[in-house]
């Protein structure tokens, strides 16, 4: 392993962080690895374990850990491949070529078809179901993202419902394969989104964007329309944090506390723990967001729901421990600790994947080549050539 220093690093660190491994899945409210849910993997998910993981540890970034993350690690590729090859034409294309391959994985990240994991859950009286996410309606929603495709998104990932929540837009469809998706929307008001659950209609945000007390006012709004009012993140804790007491005094039926979205991923621990204690004293939902707007693949949060109940009690959200990882660490370290915490979040079967593509690399590396043939890559760098023929005698 000598000769491949890179290869010999990845099997240390796959042993190392199987020492300390992070469960696949945790409660967003204790912490604890949730004993009703299973995240299940998918056969070429797993084959294909290397990209699969590392593709959704770039969708599991804050937008400041994403932005140093990739200035990062294009500034190192450009310098390693600036400093590779022996003429200035082959330094060149490889300072290009090594970033640029870093920006085309990153837009796969978001773009590319590929397996997905999915939840299930043993609980028969649970739903899972997603509480926000948005179709090309939304001003930011991705162009062409239509309601059928939002349904089959979540449907390939084991939700079994999910409510419509474009930006200011009603949805009131009938939709029920292959998953139900139920009536709502997100309202953006003074300093806040509200999310809107249930049989809503169309209201003037601006009613309600004047100052904080006409804010608070869309709850009591919403609950004359037999709806529930949902405060997001990241813009409560950002803008409100101070007033989530006249939330609870003014109606509000819940709190985010895990979003999927850049912007809100990297809502704090300590954040987190405050909301829950407030939501816990006045029996309010809690509930985690998608917040898919079309783009990505993955999902970072599901929520076992209970119709029958109300309150703190009706809903268990169920987040990847990656996502709720990116409010405590530093944005500073993205480029070498969003690496290590995927690597502690691999199961058994993956690291198995993991461990076999570096074994056949550095078998195909190693493959002996003819005399005289420049080096490359492995047996494929070989040149066939064909011995001239020699004329007649």
């Amino acid at each position: 392993m000598r000769r491949h220093p890179l290869a010999a690093a990845l099997v240390v660190l796959l042993l190392v962080t199987a020492l300390r491994p992070l469960p696949q899945l945790v409660d967003a409210v204790t912490g604890a690895p949730p004993g009703d849910a299973v995240l299940v993997k998918p056969f070429w998910y797993l084959v294909l374990a290397p990209p699969s993981d590392m593709l959704d540890a770039l969708t599991f970034l804050s937008l400041a850990r994403a932005k140093a993350l990739l200035a990062t690690w294009l500034v190192v590729l450009a310098t390693v491949g600036g400093l590779s090859g022996e003429s200035w034409r082959g330094r060149l294309t490889r300072a290009v070529g090594y970033p640029l391959v870093l920006v085309l994985f990153a837009a796969a990240a978001v773009l590319a078809p590929r397996p997905v994991p999915y939840l299930t859950s043993s609980d028969p009286d649970g739903t899972i179901v997603d509480f926000h996410a948005h179709t090309e309606a939304s001003h930011d929603g991705r162009r062409g993202w239509t309601v059928e495709d939002l349904a089959r998104w979540h449907a390939a990932q084991g939700f079994q419902a999910s409510y419509v929540t474009d930006h200011n837009v009603v949805f009131n469809r009938h939709v029920v394969t292959p998953i139900r998706l139920l009536p709502g929307a997100e309202w953006s008001v003074f300093g806040q989104h509200v999310v809107a659950l249930g049989e809503v209609e169309p209201l003037d945000p601006a009613l309600y964007s004047r100052d904080t007390p006409a804010m608070l006012g869309i709850f009591g709004g919403l609950h004359a329309l037999n709806a529930l009012g949902i405060a997001s993140i990241p813009e409560y804790w950002e803008n409100h944090r101070d007033d989530l007491g006249l939330f609870v005094a003014e109606g509000v039926d819940g709190f985010e506390i895990v979003n999927c979205a850049p912007k809100a991923i990297g809502f704090p621990t300590k954040a987190r723990a405050e909301v829950v204690a407030l939501a816990r004293s006045h029996d309010l939902l809690l509930t985690g967001a998608s917040d898919n707007h079309g783009w990505g693949k993955v999902t970072c949060v599901w929520n076992v729901s209970y119709p029958e109940s109300h309150g703190y009690a009706a809903n268990h959200v169920i987040a990847r421990p990656l996502a709720m990882a990116q409010g405590e660490s530093p944005t500073w370290t993205a480029a070498v600790s969003q690496g290590w915490l995927m690597l502690r979040t691999l199961d058994i079967p993956e690291r198995i994947s993991w461990l076999t593509w570096i074994l056949l690399w550095t078998i195909y590396r190693d493959v002996p080549r003819r005399h005289g043939q420049p080096g490359g890559l492995g047996i494929l760098a070989r040149r066939l050539t064909v011995a001239p023929r020699e004329g007649p005698r």
